[in-house]
């Protein structure tokens, strides 16, 4: 009866996306002890109506895998969750629209939206809390809050963004045109690319002074990074009221309240 209500207490969480990234966050989920992983969505047939615990090589049955097809507004009423975590696709929201209606909480990191996608986004904000954020991972929003400071106390400083990648990445990284764009610098001239070998994800803000160089520097060793940064996001998500957010908005609010992250 005591695990029952323990239960009850938890934070319920529905992620959509099951592919490399997916399996670690639903992961990390599932061993968080404030969260309850209740199920995963994914695009496909794939590994339908098993158990994403026993595909992550947990000894329990927890957290079925729905093919994105099943997903109708009867699905949130059969199968509630307080925040829904999208690590799927751009078009996914689609999908979960209607679980706005039902006042569940959104996180979305997908890292490219086009404008119409987050204009959709911003709809569904007015129904309940939605947070978007391209790269989830709480160090490079620290970072992100971070060098808009420094840029306001040096605004005189030379800036160069330098972002590293795993060799297979085509496209630049979303992640250092938000920074651009954060710091008004032209995404053409100012954004430096590198991809070389199996690096998960560099970033690198270079703040050239006349006499003296700063460098701040984020790194994600792996991936579940993205997976506590969801956490850590989840946390902030669960009491928010409507509106739409970012990761910077929560460490900014860290920041005012003097509040540790851990």
């Amino acid at each position: 009866m005591k695990k029952k209500d323990e239960n009850q207490n938890k934070i319920r969480v529905g992620i959509f996306g099951f592919g490399k990234t997916g399996r670690i966050i639903a992961d990390e989920f599932f061993k968080e002890r404030l969260f309850s992983l209740e199920w995963v969505v994914r695009r496909t047939h794939k590994d339908h109506h098993k158990y994403a615990t026993r595909l992550l090589g947990h000894e329990v049955d927890g957290a079925p895998i729905f093919s994105a097809e099943e997903v109708t507004c009867a699905f949130f009423q059969e199968n509630p969750v307080d925040i829904i975590i999208d690590f799927a696709s751009a078009r996914a929201y689609e999908c979960y629209a209607s679980a706005a209606d039902f006042g569940i909480r959104i996180i979305s990191a997908i890292s490219k939206y086009k404008e119409k996608d987050l204009v959709a986004l911003k709809r569904l904000a007015e129904k309940t809390a939605v947070l978007y954020s391209p790269n989830i991972t709480l160090g490079v929003n620290f970072l992100l809050v971070a060098s808009q400071i420094l840029q306001k106390i040096a605004p005189h400083a030379d800036i160069e963004i330098v972002e590293e990648h795993f060799r297979g990445k085509k496209e630049v990284s979303g992640t250092a045109f938000k920074i651009a764009d954060a710091l008004c610098l032209d995404k053409d001239k100012h954004v430096n690319s590198i991809r070389v070998g199996g690096i998960v994800g560099r970033h690198e803000i270079i703040f050239g002074l006349p006499n003296q160089t700063i460098r701040l520097v984020h790194e994600s060793i792996s991936r579940a990074a993205f997976g506590q940064g969801a956490i850590f996001a989840a946390k902030w998500m669960v009491s928010a009221p409507v509106g739409l957010y970012s990761m910077e908005n929560i460490i900014v609010d860290m920041f005012k309240r003097n509040i540790p992250v851990y």
